[in-house]
C-alpha cells in the first residue's frame, strides 16, 4: 500500500495517520521546513481540532486558511462542514494535503504565495476571496509573513469578519496590546481600528515540526469597527495608515517631532496638532486608535497625505 493510500485509508474511518508516515513521506520526497518561509507544521490533532472548534463558527462558513500544510487543520476545518479554501505555496506539501481530504467535497485548493511582496496580497488569493458577505479566517499563519498578512486581510474592500490565527507568541502580544504598552505598535494600531482581538489558548513548542524556540499563542480577532467614529472609507484607511507609520517609525518621538518631516516642517506639524487640540510634547504611542483617526481625518493631514502619493 503506498503512503497516499494509507493516508486515505485512515481518513475514511476519521483518523489521521501518526505523524511518522507523514515524515517518512516527505522525507522521500526531499522536504525541508523552510525557516524563510516560516514552515512549523502543528503535528498534535488535538491541538489542530481545538484551534478549528475554538474558531466559534456554524456549518457553511467561508474560511480561509492560508498555509495549510499537510492539512493538519484542513482536515479538522472540513469535518465542520465549512467551505473551506486551502491556500499552500509549496506543491509537495499540497499534494499531500490534497491526498488526505480527497473525500471531501467542501474544500477548495489554492497553490499559490498568499503576499505579493510586503505590500500586497497574491493575486491569484485576491480573485478567490468572496466579494460580499461574511467570511473568516482559521489559520496556524507562517510565522515569516503573519505581521504583513494580516494587515492586508483587514484592508480588503470585504475584510474577514473573524480571523482564528495561531502566532508566535510575541505577535500575539502585540495583537492584544493597549495604547502605552510596551508592545503596542503601528500593527496593532492598524489592525484595532477594525477587529477587537483577545488572547486565545496557548500551543506548546513540543506540538510542532520543526520545533519552534519561541512559543506560539491563538489569538481572536472579531470585525468590531470603532464605536462613534463612522464608517471609514478606503481613502480614510490609507491616510489613518499613512499616519500610523509616521507617528511608530520613531515611537519615542514626540508628535510635533514625528509629524515635522511628513507635514513639511515643525510649524505645519504644530499647527496640525492645534486643530486636533493634541499636546505636541505627547508621544503617537500614546493615542488610541480613535484619536488616531481623529487626527488623520483632519484636512491638512489628508492634503499632505495626498501631496506623497502623488509625489
Amino acid at each position: 500500500m503506498s503512503a497516499g493510500e494509507d493516508v486515505l485509508g485512515a481518513l475514511a474511518d476519521g483518523r489521521r495517520p501518526p505523524w511518522s508516515r507523514f515524515r517518512a513521506e516527505l522525507d522521500s520526497v526531499g522536504f525541508r521546513p523552510s525557516k524563510t518561509l516560516g514552515q512549523n507544521f502543528l503535528v498534535d490533532p488535538n491541538a489542530a481540532r481545538s484551534i478549528a472548534e475554538d474558531a466559534g463558527l456554524a456549518a457553511g462558513a467561508r474560511v480561509l486558511e492560508i498555509g495549510a500544510g499537510c492539512g493538519f487543520l484542513s482536515m479538522h476545518l472540513a469535518a465542520l462542514g465549512f467551505e473551506l479554501l486551502a491556500v499552500e505555496i509549496d506543491a509537495r506539501l499540497l499534494a499531500v494535503a490534497r491526498r488526505l481530504l480527497a473525500s471531501q467535497g467542501n474544500v477548495r485548493w489554492l497553490h499559490t504565495d498568499a503576499l505579493a511582496g510586503k505590500h500586497a496580497l497574491g493575486p491569484s488569493l485576491v480573485a478567490e476571496l468572496p466579494s460580499d458577505g461574511p467570511w473568516h479566517v482559521v489559520s496556524n499563519l507562517p510565522y515569516s509573513i503573519s505581521a504583513p498578512l494580516l494587515v492586508l486581510l483587514a484592508r480588503l474592500p470585504n475584510p474577514p469578519r473573524s480571523l482564528t490565527v495561531l502566532l508566535q507568541e510575541e505577535v500575539a502580544r502585540r495583537l492584544v496590546a493597549r495604547p502605552s504598552e510596551p508592545e503596542w505598535g503601528g500593527l496593532t494600531a492598524r489592525l484595532a481600528l477594525l477587529y477587537r482581538a483577545r488572547s486565545g489558548r496557548g500551543v506548546g513548542a513540543q506540538l510542532f515540526w520543526p520545533r519552534p524556540r519561541v512559543g506560539s499563542r491563538v489569538v481572536h480577532l472579531a470585525f468590531e469597527p470603532l464605536e462613534g467614529v463612522g464608517a471609514v472609507g478606503e481613502d480614510e484607511l490609507r491616510s489613518y495608515d499613512a499616519l500610523v507609520d509616521a507617528l511608530f517609525q520613531h515611537r519615542r518621538k514626540q508628535l510635533a517631532a514625528a509629524l515635522a518631516e511628513p507635514m513639511g516642517g515643525r510649524p505645519n506639524a504644530l499647527a496640525l496638532l492645534r486643530e486636533a487640540g493634541l499636546d505636541p510634547l505627547a508621544r503617537g504611542e500614546g493615542l488610541p486608535p480613535a484619536e488616531l483617526l481623529r487626527l488623520s481625518r483632519l484636512g491638512p493631514w489628508r492634503a499632505r497625505v495626498g501631496t506623497r502619493a502623488r509625489g
